[in-house]
């Protein structure tokens, strides 16, 4: 089982939504840390134009899980604020919260952690942090928040494009970083960030003609259901997840019915065999002749995009809402992958966690906020942050690390059952059914470290 060092000292790698949760647990358990932010205030990825370049935040945005499912649940979010906010408002709830625990004195902005490395190669000895002040600080253990929507996953298409290739990373507004009104542009991917830029886009007045790339169809979700934002009306995880599943995805086909009614190709899966993607305006614009759907792009050639099906189009611009990469730029591998190899995604982009917080086996070492969750991932890590906190004391004791794999490698089934193969669902949860068998895990772990203490 891990042990704790007497007196843990604490770094904390950001200063987004779940960094700032945890250090408010830490802070609230009498946890000493410290707390590293590259960026000159807390936000993260909804801190519109960050300056350390990571947040992906477009002009327009609003979130797609609504408020009641997205605040924290020891500081609500403001009375007035809509079911689906801007990404202002959120910013400024960020914000608020930092303020109202007093949590900003002990965030230190601008300073980025350029390399975490275990001291002696065993984080059982704490680690060595090197800050971009040059100064070096040791700590008895690490917290990684840095977020998993920073590193665009770019594809790389064969040939030679003689207009603007981007990642939906870069893009702010139709006018910036690219003036797209008259252009002819394709968005490539269905998630959520291709159906807002699309949707935004296919207006006459904008895009000359707005084309959505696709290697497979999916099914679009709205925001509502009779009037009541949807994700509020989610099945409660005290029901059967085979009976949950089977019911809500019944409820999806007489919600949508046939994506080939407005134009889209058929899903080859289930509704929720995907992370959902939801949109109050994509199916309609489809259904308008706005947006035409293309098949996934084989290579390009001057302004011409070849597609798999043996077509082709004229483009100006190419968005590539193609998702994110995990990546850990601070855990150091040189070239004879000597170093902390063991710390990052696999080739498949995998990174199985014990409750999707702990590597068994490394010590002293916790992941925040790190899945893909449904509806949100906002107040994940102030769940997550209960299991660190009370690891960090005493109050909780891990089960040994082959308990923890067996755990493990159960939870993962459990939740991706679900979804098909793709490396944007290998880090994807439940919330609702993850906080049920957190509680669960606490309350174990709890009774363990009691046990403990008693023999």
């Amino acid at each position: 089982m891990s042990t704790q060092h007497a007196t843990p000292h604490v770094a904390i790698i950001g200063a987004g939504c779940s960094g700032i949760t945890t250090a408010k647990r830490l802070k609230e358990y009498g946890v000493s840390y410290d707390q590293f932010e590259m960026s000159d205030d807390v936000g993260g990825n909804w801190y519109f134009k960050n300056p350390n370049g990571r947040s992906a935040v477009y002009e327009s945005l609003h979130i797609d899980t609504s408020t009641q499912r997205l605040q924290f649940e020891e500081f609500p979010a403001p009375a007035d604020y809509p079911d689906f906010p801007h990404h202002t408002l959120i910013h400024d709830y960020f914000r608020s919260y930092v303020d109202h625990f007093g949590l900003r004195e002990a965030i230190e902005f601008n300073t980025e952690v350029t390399r975490a490395a275990r001291i002696g190669g065993d984080a059982g000895a704490g680690w060595e942090l090197t800050l971009s002040t040059g100064e070096t600080r040791t700590y008895t253990d690490l917290i990684v928040a840095n977020g998993h929507h920073w590193a665009p996953r770019m594809p790389d298409y064969p040939g030679e494009f003689d207009g603007v290739l981007m990642h939906a990373h870069s893009y702010v507004s139709p006018f910036d970083p690219v003036e797209i009104r008259g252009k002819r542009v394709i968005v490539v991917g269905m998630g959520n960030s291709a159906m807002d830029i699309a949707s935004e886009l296919s207006n006459r007045w904008m895009a000359e003609k707005l084309y959505v790339s696709a290697r497979r169809g999916v099914w679009v979700l709205p925001k509502y259901r009779n009037g009541v934002a949807a994700d509020k009306v989610m099945a409660p995880p005290d029901i059967p997840k085979d009976v949950a599943l089977a019911a809500s995805r019944e409820l999806i086909r007489n919600l949508v019915g046939n994506m080939s009614n407005y134009g889209l190709p058929e899903p080859d899966h289930e509704p929720l065999s995907a992370h959902p993607s939801v949109s109050a305006d994509f199916l309609t614009r489809a259904g308008s002749g706005d947006i035409h759907m293309l098949a996934a792009i084989e290579r390009l050639d001057g302004s011409t995009v070849h597609l798999v099906d043996g077509t082709s189009v004229e483009a100006d611009v190419i968005i590539c809402a193609t998702g994110y990469d995990m990546k850990f730029p601070f855990f150091e591998v040189d070239e004879n992958g000597v170093g902390e190899a063991d710390l990052h995604p696999d080739s498949e982009h995998r990174y199985p966690l014990f409750k999707r917080i702990i590597k068994p086996g490394v010590e002293h070492l916790f992941y925040a906020g790190l899945a893909q969750s449904s509806p949100t991932i906002v107040n994940l890590a102030e769940q997550q942050s209960k299991l660190i906190a009370q690891l960090l004391t005493g109050e909780y004791t891990l089960p040994d690390v082959a308990e923890q794999q067996r755990i493990m490698v159960a939870d993962e089934a459990a939740h991706l059952e679900q979804y098909y193969a793709s490396p944007r669902h290998t880090i994807q949860i439940d919330f609702a059914r993850y906080c049920v068998d957190l509680n669960a895990e606490l309350e174990a772990g709890r009774a363990r470290a009691s046990l403990a203490a008693t023999s």
